[in-house]
């Protein structure tokens, strides 16, 4: 190990990320998975938004907020994924300490987004549901607009205090991140300093607007449940249903996944470092990789799209 890595410093110019501690002998194979994922995510958001931009029938509301979660998985992906797989591929380890904060901003961002932008297809599902008559009155295109800029704004603002106190601690015992990219709680753990009020803001980020915007879900579809069974016969219950159901799939590929994690990392005090830092990341890839996956089987006018896409290029 360098000098550069285990001397004092108040101010590195650089982290080593580890990739996966106790498991850097299987980081090539442990790559294919990971490339696989990556693979699938890109392409098939890619191609949502490729099918919605080409078919006129799905400039709704619904469809431009899905869009609005291809481009913030893409977003998610690109961020951490390629410098991963240099680590994974060529032991590239070093990353600049503003590329890591820059990293850490959009990814800490971006994940927020993600959870704000499914609540606001929560509302458009609600609308939809509840208020059919008026869905083309309440979410216009300019409000879906605003509605998805409000999202962005609400994520940049509350992610962005997260780089300056990074910035500002003393850091001298060591730079080597146990992650294969940085994240705000990795990086704040090798400051020699009080992170407290670091600590607490991130608990405020967690509880504040993750679990706010879960219960502002939970609170649209008990709305939801409640107009469903409402209905007279049990087809139109189910055809109702199925318009939600890609939605709630997403919703339970976000949350659960997450929460997982936070249970682990609390109770499972014995569970090997690798064995976090792999779930962690596996579950950074996952929801990218599923929700078109999710949303090309489930909904109709998708696989519609997708079809017709092929047999002009067939033609």
């Amino acid at each position: 190990m360098s000098d550069s890595n285990t001397t004092d410093f108040t101010n590195p110019s650089t982290f080593i990320l580890l990739g996966i501690p106790g498991l850097e002998a299987a980081h090539v194979w442990i790559s294919i998975p990971f490339c696989t994922m990556f693979a699938i995510a890109v392409l098939g958001n890619f191609t949502i938004l490729f099918i919605v931009k080409m078919e006129p029938s799905l400039h709704e509301p619904m469809y431009c907020f899905l869009c609005m979660l291809a481009v913030t998985n893409l977003i998610l992906c690109m961020s951490t994924l390629p410098k991963m797989l240099a680590i994974f591929w060529l032991n590239s380890r070093e990353i600049d300490f503003s590329a890591c904060l820059t990293q850490m901003y959009f990814t800490h961002c971006f994940s927020v987004t993600e959870s704000g932008i499914l609540v606001a297809m929560a509302f458009d599902r609600y609308v939809a549901i509840c208020h059919p008559l008026r869905h083309s009155t309440i979410l216009t295109n300019p409000v879906v607009a605003k509605m998805g800029l409000a999202m962005v704004l609400r994520s940049s603002i509350v992610i962005l205090p997260f780089p300056f106190l990074v910035r500002q601690w003393p850091y001298c015992t060591t730079n080597i991140i146990p992650q294969p990219y940085c994240l705000h709680i990795a990086v704040a753990k090798l400051a020699c300093a009080d992170t407290h009020v670091s600590t607490f803001y991130g608990l405020f980020v967690t509880f504040c607007v993750i679990c706010l915007d879960g219960i502002f879900i939970a609170v649209s579809y008990t709305q939801i449940l409640r107009a469903i069974f409402s209905l007279p016969t049990q087809d139109a219950r189910l055809k109702t249903f199925e318009t939600c159901g890609s939605h709630l799939c997403v919703i339970l590929a976000f949350y659960i996944p997450r929460l997982f994690i936070s249970l682990m990392y609390r109770f499972a005090q014995n569970v090997p470092l690798h064995f976090h830092v792999l779930i962690a990341n596996v579950y950074l890839l996952v929801p990218p990789m599923l929700n078109p996956i999710i949303y090309g089987m489930r909904t109709k006018q998708i696989r519609v799209g997708l079809l017709r896409l092929f047999t002009h290029k067939g033609a």
